[in-house]
């Protein structure tokens, strides 16, 4: 049970609720923002003074029972109710490492897949298979160094050139953030990805700002729009699966057939990783 991390994360998701949207008055102006802790303590039927204690980090390991009525209480979405689980020691956690090996049959996918740059990534959002469409596209992953290939470092610490040109840099880095903290909730005791979260938090003003949110959940990116060195802008649909077994995610980037966009992403087929030097 990780006391401190839960307590904020209650904290935060009963910031961001209003009374009327549990279907209380709003009552006389408040101090704080968001729901009074005695209000949610009467709507998961539990005690004020053990939800404060929860807060504050003060409390004994609560039930699963207890954590149904909080998770109902708050609104919890149904991937902040798993993270509330992990963080208070009623889920089943990866005290492990993540996974950075790629199962073959996924690696010979990639170079099968027409007319579809594709990566694998891992839970800390290091690039660990890709294929020439993808190098193409994004850059020569071969020619990197295992660290570079961090999508994560390149949002956060290149601030003056987004990651690939990218059009919706600041959804994409508040989505790393998201997950981040998930993988950081699963994966406590991995050096990685706890040094990937202290080098961000101190070498980004943005990614600490967007840390201390303590957000599990972003928006869906349904396309991405590259602007590429060589034949310009791209739209592309993009389509995350993921690879449960090891924890990794299989990312697709396809463009629509007949259109300018599809064209370029042939191109770039026929021009190969040289095109997307930056």
């Amino acid at each position: 049970m990780d006391r401190t991390e839960l307590g904020d994360f209650l904290r935060t998701r009963r910031e961001r609720l209003l009374p009327e949207d549990v279907g209380l008055p709003s009552g006389p102006r408040r101090r704080t923002p968001g729901l009074r802790r005695e209000e949610v303590a009467v709507l998961a039927h539990i005690s004020t003074e053990y939800y404060v204690r929860l807060e504050q980090g003060r409390a004994p390991r609560p039930s699963g029972e207890v954590l149904a009525g909080i998770a109902g209480a708050l609104r919890l979405t149904d991937l902040e109710s798993d993270h509330l689980h992990v963080l208070a020691g009623t889920a089943q956690l990866r005290t492990g490492l993540h996974r950075r090996d790629v199962r073959p049959s996924i690696t010979a996918l990639l170079e099968r897949l027409p007319e579809t740059a594709g990566i694998v990534m891992s839970a800390a959002f290091e690039v660990l298979a890709w294929n020439d469409l993808a190098s193409a596209l994004m850059e020569d992953f071969g020619a990197l160094e295992p660290g570079a290939r961090n999508l994560a470092r390149r949002a956060f610490l290149e601030p003056d050139r987004p990651p690939y040109g990218i059009t919706n840099g600041s959804e994409f880095r508040h989505h790393v953030v998201a997950e981040l903290r998930v993988t950081l909730a699963r994966y406590p005791s991995d050096p990685v990805v706890v040094g990937l979260v202290e080098e961000l938090r101190a070498g980004s003003l943005e990614f600490a700002r967007l840390w201390e949110r303590h957000d599990v959940q972003a928006g869906t990116m349904l396309t991405k729009t590259f602007r590429h060195p060589t034949v310009g802008p791209i739209t592309v649909d993009c389509d995350a699966m993921s690879l449960a077994d090891r924890d990794q995610h299989l990312v697709l980037y396809t463009a629509q057939r007949g259109s300018r966009d599809a064209e370029a992403l042939a191109l770039l087929g026929v021009l190969g990783p040289a095109a997307a030097v930056r």
